[in-house]
């Protein structure tokens, strides 16, 4: 892979290395414009030709192709395979709701967080995503679309942000650029579960992410069992943290709770639950569990969830069931991959 990724760098960047090439720095802004737009060097009709094929000799434009797409027949969803220049290989799932188009993205090659109920984990982490092939990811769905545009963004497929922070933070400010895609960090949900040096850090940040919380568990002895996380960063730290993004960011905080049989979805845990989460800005998102054979984890029955769901309303904590989308289409990140690859199967929740 070309170690310059044009898409990774601002303006301001993109002028010293076009100028460092020899020609005029006002041709940069020319080159980001038509970059965000997702075009390939041939297709930047206002630039000098011996300019894009010289840029073209040693760099790529656009790093991420779409190589693979599953459609959904029961809502539409999308599920794309994103192939770069080095062979690696991640998931993308577009999802279509009445306040516009969300795509979910990858941050790295796999993830090295080891969750238990997660595909995307099973082997390791292979890289960091750069913040140029992040962009990629939404600049070749947005190619798909063919005049339609993605409106929102969620940082949940396969990888941990926060593992990947510098990188993110670029790409968070890159797709806010108003003279790129211009997508407000209000419209993107940066999913993590829980490095909470890293949360302290971005609520410094001043970037308005929504920001979600993979929990999936109300104490920790329970989170020790499927979460290795929990080990570095115990509950009390990880609550602190979140209170101290509400109060810093003034932006309430998602919990993701993926409810497990006989694991995480007792009603005694949902009055626990309750407690830890009372007075805190925050909305539960539970989650139905796709089963992981690898794990031997199951899911629980809608009336279970449901339950579930009465028992933090009851204790006036904010919470839904998601919606499952795609679930014909092995929607949660991981599978399709594994597929594509020969991998060992896998089902996750992304």
């Amino acid at each position: 892979m070309p170690d310059l990724q044009w898409l990774s760098l601002f303006p301001e960047e993109m002028a010293e290395e076009v100028k460092r090439r020899g020609y005029p720095a006002f041709r940069a802004k020319q080159l980001f414009s038509w970059l965000h737009k997702g075009a390939d060097f041939d297709g930047m009709s206002n630039l000098p030709k011996d300019m894009l094929a010289d840029l073209a000799k040693d760099t790529i434009a656009q790093p991420a192709v779409i190589t693979h797409r599953q459609v959904s027949q029961a809502d539409g969803t999308q599920k794309y395979l994103y192939t770069f220049p080095d062979g690696n290989a991640v998931e993308g799932v577009l999802m279509r709701y009445k306040h516009g188009l969300t795509l979910c993205i990858s941050t790295q090659v796999g993830c090295k967080m080891g969750c238990a109920f997660c595909a995307s984990t099973l082997d390791g982490c292979i890289r960091n995503l750069s913040a140029g092939e992040m962009l990629g990811e939404v600049l070749a769905v947005n190619r798909e679309l063919q005049g339609e545009a993605v409106h929102n963004i969620v940082l949940m497929g396969s990888g941990e942000p926060l593992d990947n922070y510098e990188q993110v933070v670029r790409f968070l400010r890159l797709i806010s650029h108003p003279n790129g895609l211009n997508i407000s960090p209000r419209r993107v949900s940066l999913s993590t579960c829980g490095i909470v040096d890293k949360m302290h850090l971005l609520a410094q940040e001043k970037l308005p992410v929504t920001l979600s919380v993979s929990l999936h568990a109300p104490d920790d002895a329970t989170r020790l069992r499927i979460m290795p996380i929990a080990k570095a960063w115990p509950m009390d730290k990880l609550m602190e943290a979140c209170r101290a993004w509400v109060e810093m960011t003034g932006r309430r905080i998602v919990f993701e709770y993926a409810l497990i049989d006989g694991v995480n979805s007792e009603g005694h845990q949902a009055k626990k639950l309750s407690q830890l989460l009372r007075g805190l800005q925050c909305h539960v998102n539970l989650i139905p569990l796709n089963d992981v054979k690898e794990r031997d984890l199951k899911g629980v029955s809608r009336q279970k969830a449901e339950a579930f769901l009465k028992e933090l309303e009851n204790n006036h904590i904010s919470a839904t069931i998601r919606r499952e989308m795609g679930s014909d289409i092995q929607g949660a990140c991981g599978q399709l991959r594994r597929r594509v690859l020969k991998l060992p199967s896998g089902e996750g929740q992304g």
